[in-house]
């Protein structure tokens, strides 16, 4: 990986302590919600207020009621999440995680709040009764547990680990880049896939190229890795060293996939034949950092 700044550290770089130690300190959490400093991330379900196009933070005393969730502390301020129901929800700009990407492209620092409060709010919002006994489930540890009632099991928040990657021709330098069935014809991305169980990252690379379009790979080098709570993913990125050639696309994920070198790249970028993604996904990145320059494209 160069040593250039890539969009999806960038939204790493500002991480919040998450107070674990004082989810169960109920005086602590009651002084902190006293306090009016502290700020306060309201979500209906789970999408967030826009003011401006920015995210909105309340004092505790403006906040709504509703099942809070510490999010941790940075630069002696204290936040939290608040849920309510989508219904109870005021007027206003309502919007997933994706509608706040273009603030988040200018205001790094807030990144790791959001994806920590939309991730636990996308588990609150699926995770209604007790899998072992179908219970009620009680939120505990400042929001980060929840308890059944009745059998006592505890639930915690799950994370579901992809892996993304850039598969890569060492001999010719050009990258492969293939189109899902749903997308526009002129989308392209990398290819991604969800570890399976017993399986390492590396293996999951291998299996995930083969299956979607045909290609083996041999050498895979970690590349980094980006939260991604939409909903309760994280997106372990890789390089894909190819030892073949010949597509064959499965036809069900992946619709087309084609070879490009950094000439043809850029030619079918700056003309629109194609649109890559852009702005925070490791997905950019990792196009980035294989073509050596930022991308001009419509983007996605």
């Amino acid at each position: 990986m160069s040593d250039r700044t890539l969009p999806h550290l960038a939204l790493s770089a500002h991480a919040h302590n998450r107070e674990g130690l004082h989810r169960t300190d109920d005086a602590w959490l009651a002084e902190r919600w006293a306090d009016p400093s502290t700020r306060v991330l309201v979500l209906a379900g789970a999408r967030l207020e826009l003011v401006d196009g920015a995210p909105r933070w309340l004092s505790p005393d403006e906040a709504p009621d509703g099942e809070r969730i510490l999010l941790g502390d940075r630069d002696g301020v204290t936040r939290f999440a608040v849920l309510v129901d989508p219904e109870d929800a005021p007027e206003g700009e309502w919007v997933g995680l994706r509608g706040a990407f273009a603030h988040l492209m200018g205001h790094h620092d807030e990144a790791p709040w959001l994806f920590h409060a939309v991730g636990l709010a996308e588990w609150r919002r699926v995770t209604r009764h007790c899998p072992r006994c179908g219970g009620v489930l009680e939120p505990r540890r400042g929001g980060h547990e929840l308890r059944c009632t009745s059998c006592g099991r505890p639930q915690f928040p799950r994370t579901d680990p992809a892996v993304i990657m850039a598969v890569v021709d060492d001999e010719t330098g050009e990258v492969l880049l293939g189109r899902q069935a749903s997308w526009p014809e002129n989308r392209y991305s990398t290819l991604a896939g969800f570890l399976e169980p017993g399986e390492s990252f590396e293996d999951a690379v291998r299996r995930e190229v083969l299956e979607e379009v045909g290609v083996e790979v041999g050498r895979v080098d970690y590349f980094g890795n980006q939260p991604w709570p939409l909903p309760a993913s994280v997106m372990i990125g890789f390089v894909a060293h190819a030892t073949s050639r010949e597509i064959h696309v499965d036809g069900s994920e992946i619709a087309h996939a084609r070879w490009f070198s950094r000439e043809d790249f850029g030619r079918a970028t700056e003309s629109g034949e194609i649109a890559v993604p852009q702005g925070v996904s490791i997905s950019s990145s990792l196009i980035q950092d294989w073509y050596g320059a930022p991308v001009e494209s419509s983007g996605w």
